[in-house]
């Protein structure tokens, strides 16, 4: 009975073990994004579903009413709950952390703290009965794993980060292109790396822009034999301090700022701090630096304060070093004009104009001649998921995935709105970690979207309601019977939509 009751626990608990340690390395293991995560998002249904909770309140009255001993009730609800993973397992639709060092070590932790309490239980009187409600523990023992390993792990980071830093120091001669900013920072990169690659430069791969991935790429770029002599860095940052960071790592001689917005401003306190944070890019160039600055982004006076060399500013208007005008959404692209350049890339959404000129200003500032950069930028590729624009199934799909904030949101909009389609679809997560103006956010986009899309969707209804209230009407929430999108149809897809959603959706324009 004992090797039973123990067996049970441990499958019953695997599967709300693995969504948490699955969601919380997304979160990239931070405290604060995952607290944050859970205040916007909710605990119970993140981590345990609702049909968990709602079998142990089902099965609490056989218990209450004696109609099963409380062995026998230990043992069915354990079974269920097991049952319950197993499908969930065999089904392919449970949430799998990716198998790191990190991770194995946590959920190693976890499962070993785990088992002794439930062995505890076992041999406290009548704790047996609690077992049923062990899985639910799960994240906290995820949690009291991680503070264990706390130590160790910062231990470990430190020397992480000053192995890059001196790898970094023995190439002086090295030009590295620090990128960061709220949102455009992936399409920077990509644009920069597509114009700079024929001088063999390298740039910080997809979802790599934090210390540790920095570090690490670092390291391993810098170790081996032929070592680029640029290098472009995607910066990411959450709190004060991390841009600081990841600057006096990689020492940047060029440093991009795209555009401040309101992005992950719950975790910064304050759009101050969060344009502080930014800011200490342009605060660690050299005095022979180059700062380089979207003039159209919100508080660029501060910014352009910030920068003590050479500043470079751009704009889609005619108040800055590089301006283009004669902007256009083409079939193909964007095409505009920037002083004797013209430019046509294949690259959707006007707003990524800003993006292209930072890029062009970048690669103008090594040495390169404008009309050879359009030539270049004529035959760039958009990264998958940022933005980009393919027809699948007879339904034309716009995939802004990778990542969301406010501003991509309302160019997605505006996009949108220009599109010929007589039926347009909104498929989005919402947007998280905007703090106390989540639900406003949310209701100026609805506002937004009013008379432009048919129909609108949100994987999960806890920011649907404010949307809808700027709308106008109902959303749907996806679940088995939400309807599929019709052939000629335009789906714009913003946030952190899962793929098979997104593929069940298209099923009808197959």
């Amino acid at each position: 009975m004992l090797i039973l009751l123990i067996l049970l626990t441990a499958l019953a608990s695997l599967p709300p073990l693995l969504t948490a340690a699955h969601l919380w390395q997304i979160k990239e293991w931070r405290w604060d994004r995952l607290r944050e995560h859970f205040r916007s998002e909710g605990l119970l249904r993140q981590i345990f579903g609702t049909l968990r909770p709602l079998m142990l309140v089902l099965t609490l009255p056989f218990l209450w009413l004696s109609w099963l001993s409380p062995q026998t009730w230990t043992i069915s609800s354990l079974t269920l709950l097991t049952l319950l993973g197993l499908a969930q397992i065999i089904l392919d639709r449970q949430p799998m952390p990716k198998w790191t060092m990190k991770s194995l070590t946590l959920t190693a932790g976890a499962t070993a703290l785990s088992l002794v309490t439930a062995l505890f239980l076992l041999y406290a009187e009548h704790g047996f009965i609690a077992l049923p409600f062990h899985p639910l523990l799960q994240p906290f023992f995820l949690v009291v794993a991680w503070i264990i390993f706390r130590p160790l792990d910062l231990f470990l980071k430190r020397r992480v980060l000053q192995r890059a830093q001196i790898l970094r120091e023995q190439h002086p001669d090295l030009i590295v292109i620090g990128i960061t900013g709220s949102v455009g920072k992936t399409t920077t990169k990509e644009l920069l790396m597509h114009i700079l690659q024929s001088r063999g430069a390298a740039s910080t791969p997809a979802y790599v822009n934090t210390e540790m991935g920095v570090a690490q790429w670092l390291t391993t770029t810098l170790s081996k034999p032929e070592v680029s002599g640029i290098l472009i860095v995607e910066m990411g940052a959450y709190k004060q301090g991390e841009i600081a960071l990841l600057c006096r790592v990689t020492k940047p001689t060029i440093g991009v700022i795209t555009f401040i917005g309101t992005q992950h401003i719950a975790l910064f306190g304050s759009q101050e701090k969060l344009l502080t944070t930014k800011a200490e890019l342009f605060d660690a160039l050299p005095g022979d630096g180059i700062a380089i600055l979207n003039s159209d982004s919100p508080f660029a006076d501060t910014l352009k304060a910030k920068a003590h060399c050479s500043l470079m500013t751009v704009s889609t208007g005619e108040r800055a070093d590089l301006c283009a005008i004669d902007i256009e959404e083409m079939p193909m692209g964007i095409h505009f004009r920037a002083g004797d350049a013209v430019f046509n890339v294949p690259l959707h959404g006007t707003h990524n104009v800003s993006n292209i000129l930072l890029a062009v200003a970048a690669a103008e500032s090594l040495g390169m001649k404008r009309r050879d950069i359009a030539r270049i930028l004529s035959d760039f590729q958009p990264p998958k998921h940022t933005f980009s624009v393919r027809a699948e199934s007879g339904i034309t799909l716009l995939d802004d995935t990778h990542n969301a904030s406010a501003a991509s949101f309302k160019a997605a909009i505006g996009w949108a709105k220009g599109q010929p389609m007589e039926e347009k679809v909104l498929l989005t997560s919402g947007l998280i970690e905007l703090g106390e103006s989540e639900d406003r956010t949310h209701a100026e986009l609805g506002m937004e979207a009013a008379g432009i899309f048919d129909r609108v969707i949100f994987t999960h209804p806890r920011h649907s309601r404010s949307f809808a209230q700027g709308f106008g009407k109902p959303v749907e929430i996806v679940d088995r019977d939400v309807q599929p999108v019709h052939r000629n149809a335009l789906l714009v897809c913003i946030g952190r939509v899962p793929e098979e959603t997104v593929k069940r959706l298209m099923l009808g324009g197959a």
